[in-house]
Formats: C-alpha cells, sequence, structure tokens
C-alpha cells in the first residue's frame, strides 16, 4: 500500500502536528446558503493559503455552516458535489499537503467519496464505534459497513450519550479493535477544550495517533504535547468565533507556541 501524505507526516519528529480547519461557507442547498459556488471556493483557497503560509501541518475541510445538519440518509447529492468542487481545487493549490474531510452529520460514506475523488488523505468519522443521540437523533454506528467501503484514512470520534457507563479509555480500546487510523478527543462542544487527564489517559491506553479536536489555543497549547496533532478551528477565527474569517495574527501564534516546545 502507497503511504498518503498523513502517514508520511505523522512519522515526523515534529509533534504535535497541527491541522487547522477549513469552514466552508453554507452550501448550495443548506438553510443559510447565499454565496455564489466561486466566492466559496475562493474563501476556502483563502484560507488554506494562509495555513500554508504559517506552515500549519495539515488541512481539514468541514461543511460546518450547513446548520442545521442532516444525517446522511437526508444528504443530498449537492452537497456532495459542492464539497467535490472544492477539495478539488484546494487539492490542485496544494498539491503535497496532507488533507481530510468532514460532511456533518455523520455523512461518512459521503466524506469518503469525496476524499476519493479529490486524493484527499483522510476523513474524521462521526459515530464510527457506537450509535448514539446527536441533536439530529439517532445516530448509528457505522465502523464495518464503512471500512467495507473504505478509501483513506479514517479518525474516529463517537459520543456515547446511549452508551454511558462507558470509560473514554474504553471507547478508543474499542475504535483500535475496529481498525481506526486514529481518535479525536474533544471537549463537550466546538471550542470547548478537551480534559488533559482524559488525554494521558487515551494515549496509555491504545497505540493509535490520538488527536485533539477542540478548544486549543496558542496560551494551552503546551498541555496537549503528548498528542500526536491538534484539530484546530476557532481559535484560528476572529475572536476565537468559528464562524469569523480566518485571523493570521492568531495562526502564527499557534504555530509558533508549537515550535517552542
Amino acid at each position: 500500500m502507497v503511504m498518503n501524505r498523513w502517514a508520511r507526516l505523522l512519522q515526523t519528529k515534529v509533534k504535535p502536528l497541527i491541522l487547522g480547519m477549513i469552514h466552508v461557507k453554507a452550501l448550495p442547498g443548506s438553510p443559510l446558503h447565499k454565496t455564489k459556488m466561486a466566492e466559496i471556493v475562493s474563501a476556502a483557497v483563502t484560507e488554506a493559503e494562509v495555513y500554508q503560509k504559517h506552515h500549519v501541518d495539515g488541512i481539514i475541510v468541514e461543511n460546518m455552516h450547513d446548520r442545521p445538519y442532516l444525517l446522511d440518509k437526508g444528504m443530498g447529492p449537492e452537497t456532495m458535489c459542492a464539497m467535490t468542487v472544492i477539495c478539488n481545487e484546494l487539492r490542485g493549490r496544494l498539491p503535497t499537503t496532507p488533507m481530510g474531510v468532514q460532511i456533518l452529520s455523520g455523512c461518512n460514506r459521503e466524506a469518503l467519496a469525496v476524499a476519493l475523488a479529490t486524493d484527499f488523505d483522510f476523513i474524521r468519522a462521526e459515530g464510527f464505534i457506537y450509535s448514539h443521540i446527536a441533536d439530529e437523533g439517532l445516530m448509528n454506528s457505522c465502523a464495518g459497513e464503512l471500512l467495507r467501503y473504505r478509501l483513506s484514512s479514517i479518525f474516529g470520534c463517537s459520543s456515547h450519550a446511549i452508551t454511558s457507563d462507558l470509560s473514554v479509555e474504553q471507547v478508543a480500546r474499542d475504535a483500535e479493535f475496529f481498525l481506526s487510523d486514529g481518535v479525536i478527543l474533544t471537549g463537550t462542544s466546538t471550542g470547548i477544550s478537551a480534559d488533559v487527564e482524559q488525554l494521558k489517559c487515551v494515549k496509555d491506553s491504545i497505540s493509535l495517533p490520538v488527536l485533539i479536536g477542540s478548544g486549543v489555543t496558542a496560551k494551552n497549547l503546551s498541555l496537549y504535547s503528548s498528542a500526536d496533532a491538534l484539530i484546530i478551528g476557532s481559535f484560528f477565527k476572529k475572536e476565537g468565533k468559528w464562524y469569523n474569517e480566518i485571523d493570521e495574527e492568531r495562526v502564527a501564534s499557534v504555530v509558533a507556541a508549537r515550535n517552542r516546545l
């Protein structure tokens, strides 16, 4: 198997890796859509170029503005088509940058299809291990079906409102058992910091890469130095709000903080 860009990056000694989020503007068919596709693509390219300028290690593209979100059974082809157009343009601009994609909410099969079509390296998968209750409703686990459709690396994340008896370490071990390529530890919602003690417990429990998925800032980055990668979205935006435009100074501050470790 040919090693992809992300797998090669994981072998470097610079840790933790930094992954910058691109929250693309509301796509055609979603309630908040009001921007032409050319402008949506251009905005995504602008953010990607800022990340590249400041040597961010990788990028994740997500349709965060398409709220309220749909589960995969309600997802229309227009969303997949739009994400494919955006991701294809980014890959053409940044041919060597490791990039991943997530399609909300829990549209993991669709994300894999986009990744294949655009030569992306991984997806962030929701509900990979356990079924759980999300604001969109019941989200069933997908590991078996998704791995049989697999096209690229998968980073699994799962909430367990139904299986609240499980520890975070057990969830991580199950992710490894179910052949995830990595696990993502987050706070309770977008922008909320992950628990540092949980990071230590998860790292001690599995051999998979462990990524922090929310709440990282330039000030608290050192707390997560044992993580393999940090997914950062909110802090990279003006005023630390995920829905704002990217703030170049904030991006530079995080990379500088990582480099000081």
